[in-house]
């Protein structure tokens, strides 16, 4: 053989011999899909597609990265690690800059959306903290939880950015979930939530406050607030069965549908590719949250099963509510679809999370129960 193939080959061994292969390769199709539909919804435009590519790239070196590393390693660095984030999340507040709020942090190479790293630190602290404690979660157990999860969380809303708010604190309600929280206490606390609903409208913002009536009726004001919505939903019903072709959707190549390489690119496969092309992404993604469960149904420590599971179900929360939203069943709120949708550290944070689960995986079988 080939001195330089046979190098080549040991070192992809190396490198891949921790990982999961169905699921590199369920998030490697997510991806190439990724690029394809941004190719056209972005009219070709080269730097978009390299510049979404370099974070899927700098995001596969994190995962291969983090699937070498032992649950308990990542168990030790975890207290260290959200102390961190949520350093990074107050320099926000003096050093912030963004469009409409203080979301990111200029680093001179990179803006850095701390929001997004809550979104892996809350869960694994939460993992962590419920490692140590008896299980199922009582009363003094659930209220450390809810400071773990409420702190970031009013941090990142008076940035402000309640989309990013919302899934940090989803993230941390799976962990707790998945500790075993008794059906009653879930109970409660949803009608303490809903009953908590007419007070919280007081405090929305009016930007927020509008996007819930759009929801309610876009077609109250077509050409201002509900033409996202209404836009959207003409795309996606213009698909048909098999889609108007790569390049042709007329929605956004026209500018008729707006943010159509990130919030709504969704819609924009929609349109081109049609219900077998959604079908086919909704079926990756499916298979992508199922793998990451049973991974999290494999493993023998307890830190590792609550941090594979949060990952799987909070990956869940991005497809649910982006979907729902670019299709009129849930208020715009800014959520992008996962892996799919351009912008933001939202791909590398995502991948970084999966390196967690591929470490799960890879160490499984040397873990103490």
């Amino acid at each position: 053989m080939n001195p330089l193939l046979r190098w080549t080959r040991e070192i992809a061994a190396r490198l891949f011999e921790k990982v999961d292969l169905p699921l590199l390769l369920a998030l490697l199709a997510l991806m190439l899909v990724s690029l394809v539909v941004l190719a056209s919804a972005s009219g070709e435009n080269a730097r978009l597609v390299m510049s979404q590519g370099a974070r899927f790239g700098i995001g596969l070196v994190a995962l291969l990265a983090l699937s070498r590393v032992t649950p308990g390693k990542l168990r030790l660095w975890t207290p260290l690690a959200f102390a961190g984030s949520l350093v990074l999340l107050g320099l926000v507040f003096v050093f912030g800059s963004g469009r409409s709020a203080n979301l990111w942090l200029n680093l001179g190479v990179f803006y850095l959306q701390p929001g997004e790293l809550l979104k892996l630190t809350v869960p694994m602290m939460l993992a962590w903290y419920l490692h140590s404690v008896p299980l199922p979660p009582g009363w003094r157990v659930l209220a450390v939880c809810a400071g773990i999860i409420g702190l970031p969380v009013a941090m990142i809303i008076l940035q402000p950015d309640l989309g990013t708010g919302m899934l940090v604190a989803a993230s941390g309600v799976f962990a707790v979930f998945l500790a075993g929280i008794a059906w009653w206490r879930i109970g409660l606390f949803g009608a303490l939530g809903l009953a908590a609903l007419p007070i919280g409208w007081h405090f929305l913002m009016p930007y927020q406050r509008d996007r819930i009536l759009t929801f309610l009726n876009p077609e109250s004001d077509p050409l201002g607030a509900g033409w996202n919505i209404i836009q959207s939903k003409i795309a996606i019903g213009s698909g048909g069965l098999t889609g108007k072709g790569w390049g042709q959707g007329s929605q956004s190549h026209l500018d008729f549908l707006p943010e159509h390489t990130t919030d709504f690119v969704f819609s924009v496969l929609s349109e081109e590719w049609g219900w077998a092309g959604v079908v086919t992404v909704l079926a990756l993604y499916l298979f992508i949250i199922g793998r990451c469960l049973w991974i999290a149904t494999q493993a023998r420590d307890g830190y590792a099963r609550l941090l594979a599971g949060t990952v799987a179900m909070t990956f869940s929360v991005y497809v649910l509510v982006n979907g729902g939203m670019v299709a009129g069943l849930l208020p715009v709120v800014g959520v992008p679809m996962p892996l799919l949708s351009f912008g933001g550290t939202s791909a590398v944070s995502l991948l970084v999370g999966f390196g967690m689960v591929m470490s799960v995986h890879a160490h499984r079988k040397f873990m103490a129960s």
